[in-house]
């Protein structure tokens, strides 16, 4: 099969003068590589087109779908934020009913508030003695499909952290009701494709499953996938809602990203998944020593290989301290940094340095926090033996859509109680709302913020002055 890298490489080194899109016309033009722009083209002749592929891109969404088990592939240049719009929109009519796990990314509420749809969440139950959202189980789907009448289902595995749900079993729970499963399996990208990790949704009886390529294989940003199976779909309207939320310029260099880590994975993916499950595995043992520091291994039911979870509950540091710790002493970038933990993310990409580097540093550490150095060296410590479940159960006064396009005003944090919100607010990453517009704001919500302020997180839909927090409520 011919490949769009090369195709993309001969046409960069062919004669053809480009009078046509894109502006760079295959020339550098400032800093960045002349090769980076030699590759990059818009739909001319011999390319194919990503909304009606009829040469190349369609044989290469036709193998995607046979390496996942899919039945249909759709290459998506646009993340998996388009997926998870396109994927709602095509099986959930507009003012319909979607029942959704309440640790979806924002982009699931994004589609719901595009199409008006009414929301019922399932709640993840905390992972016990961690403060992080488990996966949704099949009681919940199938006690919340008993009281209600749905148009689909939506749930996330692996979560950001990295904890696979039942997936074979909700989605006959879920097939029972006649309705559609849709999975954001963005994070998992790379199961089912070796030795050594979970299968993917799309073996296990999910309808629609989104994967972001760029997140656990070596693909370029915003490259993902959308998988479809089964007879529930409508097929014609998934492609519509791609067409609408897709570019209409599509990024061939995105596209053959896709492409390049597909292949890699089918010529030397048993090599690398190989040396991945056990590299990964050798470092949650060696690390089983540590005294202070907790980590979640695989020993724990459905979790994920390659998301390392570091607790530093009760240790006297918070996660986000421990992220700085590692940028700035031990040089180790990591994925986020949370109230009692902070999460690191090792794919096939990593070699024995990255492994190594983390074993030592994360060793080191815990040995300063149990001979209480931290202390001496006048870093503030900071108790993080009580939170809260990241994300509470406020009551609902009025839909997403009503309340994102209601009249709004901004009012004190601590004015806020019992006002209903005009506006998310998220921390981020992993962008997954704490609060969502049409919300009674409570109590509990505002002792969050201010603790998860305190301890300097990443909140985003609030404002700050030097005295006061304010966040955006619906007028009465």
């Amino acid at each position: 099969m011919e490949h769009l890298t090369s195709k993309l490489l001969q046409n960069a080194a062919g004669d053809i003068y480009p009078c046509h899109m894109p502006g760079h016309k295959r020339r550098t033009h400032g800093e960045l590589p002349e090769a980076l722009f030699g590759l990059d083209i818009t739909e001319v002749d011999g390319f194919d087109n990503l909304h009606m592929p009829e040469e190349i891109l369609l044989d290469l969404q036709k193998k995607a779908s046979e390496l996942y088990g899919a039945e249909e592939t759709f290459y998506l240049v646009n993340g998996s934020t388009c997926g998870i719009l396109s994927a709602v929109s095509a099986v959930v009519p507009e003012c319909g009913r979607l029942l959704m796990a309440r640790n979806c990314h924002k982009s699931a509420y994004h589609s719901a508030y595009l199409r008006g749809l009414k929301l019922s969440y399932l709640y993840p139950e905390p992972v016990e003695a961690y403060d992080f959202l488990d996966a949704v189980t099949p009681e919940q789907v199938e006690k919340a499909l008993e009281k209600e009448t749905f148009d689909a289902v939506l749930i996330v595995s692996p979560t950001y952290e990295g904890r696979i749900a039942d997936i074979r079993t909700i989605a006959e729970i879920v097939h029972k009701k006649g309705i559609p499963l849709i999975v954001d399996e963005a994070h998992g990208a790379h199961l089912g494709l070796g030795k050594g990790v979970w299968e993917n949704s799309c073996r296990l009886g999910a309808d629609l499953v989104i994967h972001s390529v760029h997140k656990t294989l070596p693909s370029l940003t915003q490259t993902a996938l959308l998988h479809v199976n089964g007879n529930l779909v409508d097929r014609e309207k998934l492609h519509r809602f791609l067409r609408i939320y897709q570019s209409s310029s599509p990024s061939y260099v995105l596209m053959a990203s896709i492409d390049n880590a597909l292949t890699f994975v089918e010529e030397e993916g048993e090599g690398a998944y190989e040396f991945f499950a056990e590299r990964f595995a050798q470092m949650t043992e060696k690390l089983s020593a540590c005294r202070k520091i907790r980590i979640l291994t695989g020993e724990k039911a459905l979790q994920d290989v390659g998301k390392l979870v570091i607790s530093v509950k009760n240790t006297g540091i918070s996660g986000n301290q421990l992220y700085h710790i590692l940028l700035e002493e031990f040089h180790i970038q990591l994925e986020m940094a949370a109230e009692s933990y902070a999460l690191a993310m090792f794919t096939i990409g990593d070699g024995p340095e990255g492994y190594e580097r983390m074993e030592q540093a994360l060793l080191a550490i815990d040995k300063r926090l149990d001979a209480g150095e931290y202390n001496c060296m006048g870093m503030k410590t900071t108790d993080v033996s009580q939170t809260e479940n990241p994300v509470s159960q406020p009551a609902v006064a009025t839909t997403l859509t009503k309340a994102w396009d209601g009249e709004t005003e901004e009012v004190a944090l601590a004015d806020s109680i019992g006002r209903v919100a005009g506006e998310f607010v998220n921390l981020y990453p992993p962008g997954i709302p704490v609060l969502v517009p049409g919300e009674v704001i409570d109590e509990s919500f505002i002792q969050n913020v201010r603790r998860w302020l305190a301890l300097e997180l990443n909140v985003q839909g609030l404002k700050e002055s030097e005295s006061e927090i304010f966040v955006n409520v619906l007028t009465i």
